[in-house]
């Protein structure tokens, strides 16, 4: 074919290229005039709500020491009434500090004058705690509400209007964390635990928990003692008490009232020096499978703390006759805060953490979560937030 005869054929090519170019783009300028425009762009950041109580501790945390942060994982009794006064230079930063038996004055005006003084910082309150559940174990002796030992063959509601009374009068007198409600379960009356539960079951002793939990509000409930005292048998105040309970049983019955607790709200868990030895040869204190298995399984996301260190020296079990070791691995296995009721070596402690964390042994991590989590406990305690005041007249008619 000559190129005269592929002219025409070019052209009429050509046409029907651009009219159905036209055609095409027509087809989408009608589909495009469907739709709803797009939104304007704003360039503005979308507003973030940022917690204070967690921006505070954040920055406090950024301004301290690692010697600082150690001692504010720690909890100690001074002996005697105004223990304010003899405060020493190694526990000017500790966390918190313990009320015992000896601490009580003989009036609430002056006990709550000797809780004010334990705080010289207005915007982050030392942790005030004591005992008191009730009937056989109480620090303030005007405590006259029903005990669990009464609570147990009560309606619920009674456990909750107990602990609503008990939780007016330590907040009343400046306490702010009680260690007061006893989450174990125990059905056998030898049992050293029984006088102090809750049920013979979980399900009836959970119920009275929770109970006691929202009751005794805006009192830091802290529940004890974790895993579980009456599943082993013997006192941990001078023993290490065992059983061989598995997992699936213990979960079916000693955790529901730990279960409940936290539910309810409890922001503090305190561990026993109790070993579940088909769960982990380790007292569940030096567990890092007990700590994973309450905030993994149980959902646990608060304040772990020891029940009083000095117990596992008086054990009789030569491993655990070290404080300052004992303080080490009660740190790495997960916990928040150490209690000491007893003499304390503070610096021995700081001491051994820095060399563990120069070694490796210890993530500093570890310290920076645990210090930051306290700091946010207490500052939510300030009266700069207003979600704790304390009491600084005498308030026995608050109490009744």
């Amino acid at each position: 074919m000559t190129s005269a005869r592929r002219l025409p054929a070019c052209v009429a090519a050509f046409a029907l290229t651009f009219a159905l170019t036209f055609a095409l783009v027509g087809c989408t300028a009608n589909s495009q005039s469907d739709i709803e425009p797009s939104p304007t762009f704003d360039p503005r950041p979308t507003p973030v709500h940022i917690d204070p109580a967690a921006q505070y501790a954040s920055d406090r945390l950024s301004t301290m020491s690692l010697r600082e942060k150690v001692l504010s994982m720690l909890m100690v009794h001074i002996p005697g009434v105004a223990p304010a006064d003899r405060i020493s230079s190694d526990f000017a930063d500790v966390g918190g500090f313990i009320l015992m038996g000896d601490n009580i004055p003989s009036t609430l005006s002056e006990l709550t004058a000797e809780t004010a003084a334990l705080s010289d910082d207005a915007g982050l309150p030392v942790l005030v705690a004591t005992d008191q559940e009730g009937g056989i174990v109480r620090r303030v002796p005007t405590d006259d509400a029903a005990a669990a030992i009464e609570l147990r063959d009560r309606d619920p509601q009674a456990t909750f209007d107990a602990f609503a009374q008990r939780g007016a009068l330590l907040e009343s007198v400046g306490v702010s964390v009680n260690f007061g409600i006893v989450a174990d379960v125990a059905s056998d009356q030898s049992s050293f635990i029984y006088e102090r539960s809750f049920g013979s079951t979980g399900a009836d002793a959970g119920a009275r928990v929770a109970e006691a939990v929202e009751g005794e509000s805006p009192i830091l409930s802290t529940l004890k003692h974790f895993p579980g005292h009456g599943a082993a048998e013997g006192d941990s105040h001078t023993s290490i008490p065992t059983t061989a309970l598995s997992y699936d049983d213990w979960q079916s019955t000693h955790a529901v009232p730990f279960e409940e607790g936290i539910a309810a709200g409890a922001p503090l868990v305190m561990f026993g020096h109790l070993e579940f030895t088909a769960v982990d040869p380790e007292p569940a204190t030096f567990s890092t499978r007990w700590h994973d298995i309450l905030r993994d399984d149980l959902g646990f996301d608060g304040v772990s703390i020891t029940d009083d260190m000095g117990m596992l020296e008086r054990s009789g079990v030569a491993e655990y006759s070290d404080q300052v070791a004992n303080a080490v691995r009660a740190i790495e296995a997960g916990n928040t805060m150490l209690l000491y009721v007893g003499a304390v070596d503070t610096s021995g402690i700081v001491t051994a953490v820095s060399q563990a964390i120069d070694e490796g042994e210890l993530d500093e991590s570890v310290i920076d979560d645990a210090a930051l989590k306290l700091l946010e406990l207490r500052r939510g305690l300030s009266s700069e937030t207003g979600r704790f005041v304390h009491c600084l007249a005498d308030c026995t008619a608050i109490v009744g």
